[in-house]
This record gives C-alpha cells, structure tokens and sequence, in this order.
C-alpha cells in the first residue's frame, strides 16, 4: 500500500467512451474509488454526455471546458492529435488523458481501439473484447508493439475475477488446494426471466447477425472464470496455462419464440395493446412500472427504456415519468417498418413471442483437459522420469449452463470436486467439504456493493492502480499488468476464441479439438510460427 495519497495531479485521468448504463458504472466506479478522475466523456447522444459530465467532470453550473466532452471517440481522437502536435511545437496544451474506458456497442469496439491504439492509452474494454474473432486479433494487435510487447495496459470487463468472493474461492482452490487437485467443476449463470427478456428478447442483444451470441454477449466472462480458476497457473508458480484438450456446446432458442404464443395473445405485438397484458409474466407495465418506476427506481432497468426518465421524475414527478415511460413502451413496428429501423433500437414493449430475437435463452458449454505434467515451466525445468506420483495437474473436466428462465439474477452459483473434498459457492457463501474429516468449512467474503459482487469496483481500482505504478515509472507495463489486474491479454483472447470455438461447436455439433482448432485460427490470422495448411474454422462469428 502506498505511504500517502496521491494528489490530484497525480491521479490517472480517465476518458469514459460511451455514457450508457456500463460507463456510467465506471465513472461511479472511478469517482467512489480515489484512485483516478473522470476527466472527460465521449457520448453521441448530448443527454447522456451531460448527464455523465454534470455527475463526475464538471460542475453542472459552469459546464465543460475544453477537452472534457466530446461527440464521439473520433471526435476525442482530432482533438488528442492536434494536442500532442501542439505540444510538440511548444505550446501551452491542456492535459491528456491517461486511461479510458470503451463502452460503446459490442460491434464497435474493434474500430475504436484499433483506430486509438496508436495513442498508447490505457485501455480497459467492457467485455466482449469484440464480436467475431477476427477483430478480437486485430485488438490485441492494435495494443502490441512491433517487438511484440504491449505499449499500454489493457483491460476487459470479465468482472467475475475480481469479486472479494470469487477470488477468495480461487485463492482456495489454486494456491490453498483445499480440496487437493480439481476433477470437474460446474458453473451456472441463471440469467433471470425478466432480465433475458429485457436484454436478449426485446433489447439491444436479441440478434446474433447484428450483436453476437448470447454466449459472448451474456456470458464471455463466465468463459473466462472457468479458464482463470482451470486454466491460468497459480501465482507465483512459473507454470505454462493448462489448456483445454476439447470443447463441445448445445443450446437453443427454447421458450422466447412465436410458436409458444398464448393464444389468448391473439395478433397483439406490443403489451399496451395485450388483452391478456394484465396476467403475463412478461408483461412490459409491470416489469418496468409496476415492478421498478412504481417503487422509486429511475436506476437500470428502467433508464434503458428512456434515458431521460430519471429527470422527467425528479422535475416533474411520478406521473409524468409514468406517462413518459409508457408513451416508451407501447412504440412498435409492423411489417412495413424498414428492417434496417427495427434492428438499429431495442423494443422494450415489444411482445416477447413476437420480437425478432433468435439468441440462445439455454445453452451448454462443455470443456475436458487431459493430464498435464507440467512440462515446459518458465524456469524450463522438466518432470522426474521416474517419479510415480500423479501428474501435478490432473485430467479434468467442467460445464457450463447459462440459463434465462430463472428466479435468480445473475446470481452464479457452481460446485467443484476433487480429490480431498468438493466446494459449492453461490456469489455470498463458500462451502468447503473435507473427505477425510467430514467437516464443512464455510466462508462468507465481504460483498461490497455495486455490479457482479463488487466486481465493477475492483476491476476499475486495480486498472487505475496499473495506470498509476505505470505513469510513476515504478512499475513497466507488463510488471503492471501481471501484479495489478491479474490477467493478461494473452488470456483475454484465449477466454474469447474458447466462446467462438464452442459456439461453432454447437452450430455444428461437433466437438472441437481445441489446441488444433486454435492454432488453425493464429495461422488464419497471420501467425507464421503456425501451419498455414491447419483447417480453419467455419462459424460465422470467427471473422465476419
């Protein structure tokens, strides 16, 4: 820990692109945590850019100054090159930026980064890192130097790693080995019946051609958590990652589809204008009135239907917000409606048996690992060819379930097996059962408040403690990257691909050989170390 608190000179100044409901987050994150400020936001739509700013930049009296609001990234991008040509001629320039925080769509994160790579700010994505696999390359090139190593640190929004549970049940399970070397391990996501409907059904993620898979958009973290506790070495350890050997996934559309329409429904397509509104479960009054405006909350979800509610509530009160979410709601398309209109807005009052979503609400993710012994150790040493004793990392295996019909929100819960014992966690209690004792040990580890079990807070304190030990010149990038967010970029594209790969999987039921597969796509991408004549991959969303 630090002797003393930085000043305010000395704090990472931060950019938030995107002023919607994760950059918000983020600045909130930032703002609470005293490791940085928010020093300017880039956002197209002027209500949520001055929202944001009015909250964490400038004082909402005065307004902006220069250099602390833009249009967009591109916008932000004239303005830094004309910044830095300035300085360089000798003039007096207002300050940079040393960190910002992507939060834009999914399918824009790729043009962002790789268009501002070149600047060498620190750069944290909220996940998915990008849409197809191809671009996810492209980032991870953008962030690279020729020489091949990073040039500013990088971060993603796999915010599991960083709850005060989830990395006190891997502290357990890899550096503590409580219940000794991990068998199988199952992992659940229970999306929330409500929650699916609102983002995957009605909202901006429903279509894969225009997003992705839910399996990226949804759950690419929780990908990435089974490979952080199954697949990263512990610390300290100097082991090579413990890769996967295959990979298999079945899922579909199951319930959110036209042909399990109640028939009392009859041809209404929006909820204003259900007769059987009233006893739906998913009825859009009662989720977004009834359920949330109706008891004070002008907060996600309903700021997503209408950023502007929440003024509307405190300017004018309930019953015009009321009347303003509604007026939201009952906004529909027919068949006359451009396509090209229906897919660029979500429809939060659109019936969810007539929506145009086609993401999986139920899929399967099923990942084995062959015995590992451990060779090829940073320090290069080799097993004892004589030694009986069993590899130090066992053949495993592990599922995953991402679920929308749920009555938990988000909530993970899972259970892991080993030789010594099994732990089962749910996001507040960790459960350790020791076969040789018969005992449980329990565990309850500070939740804090904010996202994903305080996971928003923690992966924006230690991406601005990286940014500080690194603009400090006390640590480089790397040492920075490794020591302070835990997670390397290299593991950013592993836990990615593995999706794509496992979609492929189930599109077409197969299961994947995962080191052949993956080093087909590096040699598709353009690494010459790897064999050009591997089979490449054909899912839709590996370069497309």
């Amino acid at each position: 820990m630090s002797s003393a608190p930085a000043s305010n000179a000395d704090l990472p100044r931060i950019l938030i692109i995107g002023a919607g409901s994760r950059g918000t987050a983020y600045a909130r994150a930032v703002s609470e945590s005293g490791e940085g400020i928010v020093a300017a936001v880039a956002e197209p739509i002027a209500f949520k850019r001055n929202l944001l700013g009015s909250r964490y930049i400038w004082n909402s009296s005065e307004g902006p100054s220069d250099g602390q609001e833009f249009v967009d990234w591109k916008h932000f991008l004239q303005w830094e090159t004309k910044r830095r040509s300035d300085a360089a001629a000798g003039q007096q320039v207002p300050p940079g930026i040393d960190g910002m925080f992507i939060c834009v769509l999914d399918e824009q994160h790729a043009e962002a980064i790789t268009a501002l790579g070149h600047l060498s700010i620190h750069t944290l994505c909220e996940k998915p890192l990008a849409t197809t696999l191809k671009d996810c390359m492209a980032i991870s090139a953008a962030m690279s130097s020729q020489q091949g190593g990073q040039t500013a640190v990088f971060g993603i929004g796999h915010v599991l790693r960083y709850s005060p549970h989830n990395m006190l049940l891997r502290e357990l399970v890899l550096e503590d080995q409580v219940i000794g070397s991990v068998l199988s391990m199952e992992h659940t996501e229970p999306v929330g019946n409500w929650h699916f409907t609102h983002s995957y059904v009605r909202g901006n993620w429903r279509k894969e051609s225009t997003t992705a898979p839910s399996l990226l958009t949804k759950s690419c973290h929780d990908i990435d958590f089974l490979l952080w506790m199954l697949c990263s070495p512990a610390p300290g350890t100097g082991h090579l990652p413990h890769v996967p050997a295959s990979v298999a996934s079945f899922g579909s559309l199951k319930q959110f589809q036209r042909s399990r329409k109640p028939v009392g429904a009859g041809t209404a397509t929006n909820c204003l204008q259900c007769p059987i509104e009233k006893d739906c479960t998913y009825s859009a009054p009662r989720i977004y009135y009834d359920n949330q405006l109706a008891k004070g909350n002008t907060d996600w979800p309903v700021k997503i239907v209408n950023p502007e509610i929440e003024a509307c509530y405190n300017g004018h009160g309930s019953e015009a917000a009321k009347a303003m979410l509604l007026k939201t709601l009952e906004i529909d398309y027919d068949d006359q409606t451009p396509t090209k209109e229906i897919h660029k807005r979500p429809w939060f009052g659109r019936c969810v048996w007539e929506s145009d979503n086609d993401v999986c609400d139920d899929q399967f993710v099923l990942l084995s690992w062959n015995d590992d012994p451990l060779i090829g150790t940073a320090n290069g040493d080799l097993p004892n060819p004589k030694c009986k004793d069993p590899p130090a990392r066992m053949a495993k295996t592990a599922s995953f379930h991402m679920i929308a019909q749920t009555e938990k929100q988000c909530e993970r819960r899972g259970r892991i097996y080993g030789e010594k014992g099994e732990i089962s966690y749910d996001g507040t209690l960790i459960a350790v059962y020791d076969f040789s004792t018969g005992q449980f040990q329990h565990h309850r580890p500070h939740r804090p408040g904010g996202g994903h079990g305080g996971g928003d807070y923690g992966l924006a304190t230690q991406f601005l403690k990286a940014i500080a030990v690194v603009k400090s010149k006390k640590m480089s990038i790397e040492e920075a990257q490794t020591q302070h967010l835990g997670c390397t970029l290299e593991e950013v594209i592993r836990s990615h691909a593995l999706v794509f790969a496992a979609e492929e999987a189930r599109l077409e039921n197969k299961v994947i050989d995962w080191q052949h597969w993956w080093s087909s796509c590096q040699a598709r991408f353009g690494s010459t170390s790897l064999p050009h004549s591997a089979q490449q991959p054909r899912s839709s969303h590996i370069a497309h």
